[in-house]
């Protein structure tokens, strides 16, 4: 496929972020995140390709649009597989805090795996440290490998991790180990992506989050360079039976997750973030700011985009330019 969708899927994050970016700070997630799959469902059909959600809001069952297993867009020569978000931090962007972003994954069919919805214990690192990473090691080992790698001590390293009653072991684990902790409410895929900027101010990411968003990681990851390891974590027999093929004790890496070399990936920034700037409401418009990446030639943009709201969107452009 010669197309760069990315480009043109970029135009759906930012719909996406402008909208859920209305209820920012207004303490209700469900409106936010309704606005932005809205407005992300009505983007994607218009889009000049056939998609099928391999990654998205839930199952048919728990949601009415961008569920796992739909197809979307056009009839269209162009087939592919979307990993997508609309609102990745839905408390976040209710409370206003940062790393709100809207995200979405493109990949030839095949390129990304449908993991069942469940938790997953995951560690990311940026290219730096790739390679220096293993999830059955102690927080302290790792730490040792990635500081290593980076050439730096161990108290030097900077951990991200999901702020949550059932990391309070790893926390203490990582505290322990002299370490700097930063906790996070949300945003997964955001901090993980941060990780692979030398400036972004994290090393490596720790802990378990959702196995979809993991899927979503990977591909920004392929992009960027970074590392990924991650194992599934049922908590229920309805989970065990949800696993298929799936070994929970095997991990899984990049390919397992995206087994394909040729990925795009775009994302849009809803609060202000370590990765993206914010929406910036304007009288009469808006700026957003979002990253788009081609794994396949390695190009990463940074967009920086007005727009105008006395003009009417044409979602039947094939590009957002």
């Amino acid at each position: 496929m010669d197309r760069n969708l990315a480009i043109e899927f970029v135009r759906l994050t930012e719909a996406a972020a402008l909208a859920a970016a209305r209820f920012m700070s207004r303490g209700d997630e469900r409106l936010a995140e309704q606005a932005a799959a809205k407005i992300m469902y009505e983007v994607l059909n218009s889009v000049e390709v056939h998609g099928r959600i391999v990654i998205g809001m839930g199952e048919a069952a728990e949601t009415s649009t961008l569920y796992s297993g739909e197809t979307v867009g056009k009839e269209h020569p162009d087939q592919v597989d979307l990993a997508l978000d609309p609102l990745d931090g839905t408390n976040i962007c209710a409370t206003g805090g940062p790393n709100s972003i809207s995200v979405i994954a493109i990949a030839p069919p095949g390129g990304l795996v449908p993991l069942p919805m469940m938790l997953m214990e995951k560690i990311v690192v940026g290219p730096r440290a790739k390679g220096a990473i293993d999830i059955d090691l102690a927080p302290a080992e790792n730490l040792d490998n990635i500081a290593s790698a980076l050439q730096c001590r161990r108290e030097d390293l900077i951990v991200a991790i999901l702020d949550r009653p059932r990391h309070r072991t790893l926390i203490e684990a990582v505290r322990k180990s002299g370490a700097h902790v930063k906790l996070i409410g949300d945003g997964e895929v955001s901090t993980s992506l941060t990780a692979c900027r030398r400036e972004g101010g994290i090393d490596v990411v720790m802990g378990t989050g959702d196995a979809g968003k993991a899927v979503i990681t990977a591909a920004g990851l392929k992009c960027l360079g970074g590392d990924f390891q991650g194992r599934l974590l049922p908590q229920s027999e309805e989970e065990k039976e949800k696993l298929n093929d799936f070994d929970p004790e095997r991990v899984l890496t990049l390919s397992d997750l995206v087994p394909t070399d040729f990925v795009m990936f775009a994302a849009t920034g809803v609060t202000d973030g370590d990765l993206l700037k914010g929406v910036r409401f304007v009288r009469g418009g808006a700026t957003t700011n979002s990253i788009v990446m081609r794994s396949k030639s390695g190009t990463i943009r940074f967009l920086s985009t007005e727009h105008h709201f006395d003009r009417e969107p044409d979602y039947n452009s094939r590009s957002p330019f």
